[in-house]
């Protein structure tokens, strides 16, 4: 079929580069990319990362890596708190 479509710059952009980088016409691009994006969702292969390293310390448990941002967010607060009131107070003599 063939039809007449207004890209935005910035899609065209991307299927120009997609071109550049498989070597592959714009017709090809666009349709693959839009069979991909249009696909049913039961078809789609998930996409699955390969596990990495998050080079934490043995004994370092990364789901409590929160609680210690926390912490260290208080102590901060806390300390410049304490340097605004020992300002002031240098500031009232």
């Amino acid at each position: 079929m063939r039809t007449t479509v207004t890209l935005d710059p910035d899609v065209e952009h991307y299927i120009r580069e997609t071109c550049h980088r498989r070597k592959a016409s714009f017709k090809r691009v666009l349709n693959e990319t839009l069979r991909e994006a249009l696909k049913p969702a039961s078809t789609r292969q998930p996409e699955l990362l390969a596990p990495k390293s998050m080079g934490h310390a043995p004994g370092v448990d990364p789901r409590r890596l929160s609680e210690l941002a926390d912490e260290l967010e208080a102590e901060a607060f806390l300390a410049a708190e304490s340097a605004r009131a020992y300002g002031n107070h240098i500031k009232k003599q």
